[in-house]
């Protein structure tokens, strides 16, 4: 199967288009969930996806981004509990969720040698759906990723990213007066029709720049992840209008919320005795907001 229609498909049975990040942070998680990193993230997942399965909330992709997972290993004191945590939770996602999309948020690009290992790290060793990669490098460093894709698998390129600082270099104006940002989707769009299922990245915190992109993009079926939602001061309801104001197909796009729903209380930093429950109603919350008809 493609993966434009494993992404449509997925996201008809989930009846919506939320994507799960999983960015476990040991600062506010509960205690009593074990006494080793691969045994408190992984038992954390567990009890939550646990719930989730009792009360129908399916999301329609979840997305461990490596980093909050390998920090923990400590290589030459032969320690890989955080990469052992990322392997169970993965395992987790499969067994409670099966046939649901994991997105490897890892952000590689590199030479086209490095990034050939790259891509085979993300895609035969995590064994995931889709991964995130920047473009920076160009059309070499990217290609070994976008074999894959012609496989079924997914390759989100980083286009104009949630956080402040994507403005430093995406919003620079080019020699043709427009932003760096729509040269990339440009670009993404081209190596799309090579590549069917090439994907793109765009935080629900730059809206402007989210409505010029699903303009651009929803002639041409290019997968969205749309990361920025909850803590970064993203609206679903707002991602939700502008695509579909684009006469984009929701069904191709992702929209992330990580600390929201898994750290709802980081804010307050107090975690609550049934914070299973309150993680679940935060997702519950937003499948309502990203609901497809």
């Amino acid at each position: 199967m493609s993966y434009l229609n494993f992404l449509r498909e997925t996201a008809e049975k989930a009846g919506n288009v939320v994507c799960m990040g999983l960015d476990p942070v040991m600062d506010y998680l509960p205690a009593r969930l074990g006494y080793r990193i691969d045994e408190i993230i992984p038992n954390f997942f567990e009890k939550l996806f646990d719930v989730m399965s009792n009360r129908y909330l399916k999301p329609a992709a979840f997305k461990p981004n490596q980093g909050y997972f390998i920090k923990h290993d400590v290589p030459l004191q032969g320690d890989f509990s955080g990469s052992h945590a990322l392997s169970k939770t993965i395992k987790l996602c499969r067994e409670y969720f099966p046939h649901t999309p994991i997105i490897l948020d890892y952000k590689r690009g590199d030479i086209t040698t490095s990034s050939k290992n790259y891509a085979k790290e993300g895609f035969e060793r995590w064994v995931v759906d889709a991964v995130t990669i920047s473009p920076y490098m160009g059309g070499d460093s990217i290609s070994p990723f976008l074999e894959y894709t012609a496989k079924g698998q997914g390759t989100y390129i980083l286009n104009r990213t949630s956080n402040p600082g994507g403005k430093d270099f995406q919003d620079l104006i080019l020699q043709d007066g427009k932003p760096l940002y729509l040269a990339v989707g440009k670009k993404i769009i081209e190596w799309s029709v090579k590549y069917p299922g090439t994907g793109a990245v765009v935080g629900a915190t730059s809206i402007h720049e989210l409505k010029v992109l699903a303009e651009l993009y929803a002639p041409h079926n290019i997968p969205l992840l749309i990361p920025g939602i909850g803590s970064q001061g993203g609206s679903a309801k707002q991602v939700m209008s502008v695509l579909k104001k684009a006469k984009y197909d929701t069904r191709l796009a992702r929209i992330n919320s990580s600390s929201g729903i898994t750290h709802p209380w980081k804010k307050s930093g107090h975690i609550p005795e049934n914070w299973e429950s309150v993680c679940a109603d935060e997702l519950e919350a937003l499948i309502g907001d990203c609901t497809i008809a």
